[in-house]
């Protein structure tokens, strides 16, 4: 016997990652349901090559006897229906930003901290990081457990996917009217977008950081280590899928570029591409579909001592949110606390 899972927010660009990737994965699940908005109700959308599932409207859908609920419906709609679904019992993984940082609700990338997943019955909720801050340490935790980490600094190159469809059809429509010598107005985005860089993600705060950047710095101290130093700087690009990130890390101990690319080779969900020639690394285009976050350009950085910078890309929406969601359920199912049923 299986599981009974529902996937929630089943119409948007994550939510059929995550129905794909159950697929794909061949996850012990007996019964999938697709959930959205009541205007989705009765649409279909695909589970694997040959399935189709009838979507089922969010308001009235009963939690009761589903095992896992994986919700990326929006942060909004989140802080409603995930709570309901917990309390009827459903073990929900959230991926939008709305538990993320309550201390009393696991945030977890399982090639990281899985041993966080021990304390998620108090709320019946686990979070899944920004999607920028997953690729990221996944890459820092292998040297984190040898160099021990002193400081990050970060910049990042965010495709327009991490907006949703609507951001991905923004860029497609933006980047057609310039060839058309057409205006556009943005719409999703706060300045044009088609052949340009912003360096501006979610809201302002006060200190003059977007929300975006602040993620990435208390996620990663949650997630990783409470005493690490990091500083972001997110900017979103005229890319489909697959963010980048230039990453510049300070270590308390000696590093070499070897024993760093000898730690990344070792570590689970990374892959390292690293030769010091034309086409040696690895691009956002190439990243998109693939699970791994792939690591490129090691280097030692002179201005710091034992410093090390290096280039990161991964899909978005694949390690960012669906695969990575779907790895907390796997990993439950591993750890034999979602009760003994058949994996």
């Amino acid at each position: 016997m299986g599981y009974r899972v529902a996937v929630v927010g089943a119409t948007g660009a994550v939510g059929r990652e995550m129905l794909k990737t159950l697929a794909e994965r061949q996850f012990p699940a007996d019964e999938v349901a697709a959930v959205a908005s009541g205007r989705s109700a009765g649409s279909d959308v695909s589970f694997g090559e040959k399935r189709v599932l009838k979507v089922q409207g969010l308001d009235s859908f009963d939690f009761s006897g589903w095992d896992i609920g994986l919700f990326s419906p929006g942060a909004a709609v989140s802080a409603v229906h995930a709570p309901r679904a917990a309390a009827a019992g459903c073990v929900v993984i959230d991926n939008t930003s709305q538990f993320r940082m309550e201390p009393d609700v696991p945030l977890v990338v399982p090639e990281v901290n899985p041993h966080h997943l021990a304390k998620f019955a108090r709320r019946n909720i686990i979070a899944n990081p920004n999607c920028s801050t997953i690729q990221m340490v996944v890459a820092l935790k292998p040297l984190h457990d040898r160099f021990r980490i002193k400081r990050v600094v970060v910049a990042t190159y965010q495709s327009v996917s991490g907006a949703g469809k609507e951001g991905m059809d923004e860029l497609y429509a933006h980047t057609k009217a310039v060839f058309v010598h057409d205006g556009s107005t943005p719409q999703q985005f706060t300045k044009e977008i088609a052949f340009n860089c912003i360096p501006h993600i979610d809201k302002f705060m006060d200190d003059g950081a977007t929300k975006e950047e602040w993620k990435m710095v208390v996620e990663t101290r949650k997630i990783l280590d409470p005493d690490i130093a990091v500083f972001a700087t997110c900017v979103r690009v005229p890319v489909f899928i697959g963010h980048g990130e230039a990453v510049t890390v300070e270590f308390e101990r000696p590093v070499t570029v070897n024993e760093a690319r000898a730690a990344l080779r070792a570590a689970p969900g990374v892959a390292v591409v690293d030769t010091r020639e034309d086409g040696g690394y690895i691009t956002p285009l190439e990243a998109a579909g693939e699970d791994p976050v792939y690591v490129s350009r090691i280097r030692v950085d002179p201005t710091v001592p034992h410093g090390l910078s290096f280039w990161c890309v991964a899909d978005n929406l694949r390690k960012g949110a669906a695969l990575n969601a779907v790895q907390i359920a796997e990993t439950l199912v591993a750890q034999g606390l979602l009760g003994k049923k058949a994996a």
